[in-house]
């Protein structure tokens, strides 16, 4: 049986540590009552602003820095945000990058990736798929391989998250976190005091982490939608799930509330985010996650890697 190492206190300290000068502080924004159709206040946390697009320049970052960089740079597979943020991490400290993505990563991804001088390959359709390829070209050369979301280093640099937020909201009560391959929910629960409620939350067609929470252990999905490119792992990590299993609360939304939710955040506030940065708005406009009065929630965005032409679509 594989041991399971979960990130201690100390190692999210460390983290805070050696990223803090390399990552942004993102801000955090107080709704008006009655703006984006809820009738109280929630705080979001703009991590759309954060280097290189999304909370991944955070586990990337840490990984690197942690583990250092050999002869052949780094390598990893993604979607997109977590190679944008590998290839973030290679550019600032002066090493190679080489990114695999499947083919249903957005056009406005793979050309940031290529913005910040990465080695692209697109191979298959999900991000499995470019996981395989990663770890088969990986094994030939002598690279950092640093994955999303299934490595302690990797889930400790999303804790870094939660340590601001604390600190930014001490009285908060509840943070919901969108969840693909499980990393910012894990790195989250962590940091953040155990009074503090983590719900997780997917879309209908991309839902590793409910589906697990089902069958009570990880188990293969077929993710589909809008939020594939950024929520579309297969199964749940190890890691994450071990973390989580027991401590986070699951929730899915649908496609169409996602998109509303993406379009209202752009409307109310001129954010441009991906669709999987809009799940968490989603889950409280649709009453899938309704707070108790005075309950004091923050809902993660999570990335901005987008193409904002949609968001003027009527």
């Amino acid at each position: 049986m594989t041991t399971i190492s979960v990130p201690t206190s100390a190692d999210i300290a460390a983290a805070v540590e050696r990223c803090t000068p390399l990552l942004r502080r993102t801000p955090v924004l107080r709704t008006t009552p009655g703006d984006l159709g809820l009738s109280e206040s929630v705080t979001l946390k703009l991590e759309s602003l954060q280097h290189a697009g999304s909370f991944k320049a955070r586990g990337s970052l840490n990984t690197a820095l942690g583990l250092g960089v050999p002869a052949d740079g780094l390598i990893a597979a993604s979607g997109g945000n977590h190679g944008i943020a590998v290839a973030r991490t290679a550019r600032v400290l002066g090493v190679k990058a080489e990114i695999f993505v499947p083919g249903v990563s957005s056009p406005a991804k793979i050309d940031r990736l290529r913005a910040q001088g990465a080695l692209v390959n697109i191979v298959g359709e999900l991000y499995d798929d470019a996981q395989e390829a990663c770890d088969a070209r990986a094994a030939s050369i002598d690279a950092l391989k640093i994955h999303p979301y299934n490595a302690p280093l990797t889930v400790a640099g999303q804790a870094t998250l939660g340590v601001e937020l604390v600190e930014q909201v001490p009285d908060l009560d509840t943070v919901l976190a969108a969840v693909g391959g499980g990393g910012l929910a894990a790195g989250l629960r962590l940091a953040l005091p155990s009074s503090v409620r983590v719900i997780a939350v997917e879309t209908e067609a991309c839902n590793a982490f409910h589906a697990a929470s089902a069958a009570r252990e990880p188990v293969d999905v077929s993710p589909a939608g809008v939020g594939a490119d950024a929520l579309g792992a297969r199964r749940i990590g190890e890691l994450p799930w071990s973390i989580l299993a027991d401590t986070a609360d699951s929730i899915v939304v649908d496609d169409a509330s996602v998109t509303t939710a993406r379009r209202d955040l752009w409307s109310h506030y001129q954010l441009a985010v991906e669709p999987a940065a809009a799940v968490t708005l989603a889950a409280l406009q649709t009453g899938a996650y309704r707070p108790e009065p005075g309950e004091r929630v923050v809902a993660v965005v999570c990335g901005g890697n987008t193409d904002p032409a949609d968001l003027f679509v009527t």
